[in-house]
């Protein structure tokens, strides 16, 4: 198997780590990212749109979602995930990544949940009546510079 990294200097990038404030400014400037939960004691990725609202991740979700259930059914106390985002050139490898550890739990007040439909379009079709917050718990960032 081939790689399709090409450097662009001699030496490859290197990592500087960001603080939880930029990381967290960055993770506000793009809309993708991935969700990380467990299911059935195995970790699941699924990527999602988001929104930051002061200082949380907000996505929408489906009634029979996987991760709709596990947050329902954490008694208010809500469930471990880690959420992932970054902005990564493929050809010189520059760019950021951010990783949020939290608590995700559902949105439940009906004025909250409207304000997040109107904020937050699902990129997929079909219906997304339901929200989760994540309360970030731990922020880890990286920018990826000329090395």
């Amino acid at each position: 198997m081939t790689s399709s990294y090409r450097p662009t200097a001699a030496r490859p990038p290197r990592s500087v780590e960001l603080d939880g404030a930029e990381a967290l400014r960055l993770l506000g400037e793009v809309s993708l990212g991935r969700i990380v939960f467990t299911r059935h004691a195995l970790p699941t990725i699924r990527p999602v749109n988001h929104v930051l609202d002061r200082g949380d991740i907000v996505i929408r979700t489906h009634e029979g979602a996987a991760l709709t259930l596990r947050a329902q059914e954490a008694d208010g106390r809500g469930v471990v995930v880690a959420y992932e985002a970054d902005a990564i050139d493929p050809d010189t490898h520059l760019g950021w990544s951010v990783v949020v550890t939290g608590y995700a739990l559902p949105v439940t007040d009906p004025a909250e949940l409207g304000r997040y439909r109107a904020l937050l379009t699902p990129w997929v079709h079909g219906a997304m009546d339901h929200a989760i917050r994540i309360r970030p718990d731990l922020i880890t960032g990286v920018r990826l510079v000329p090395g």
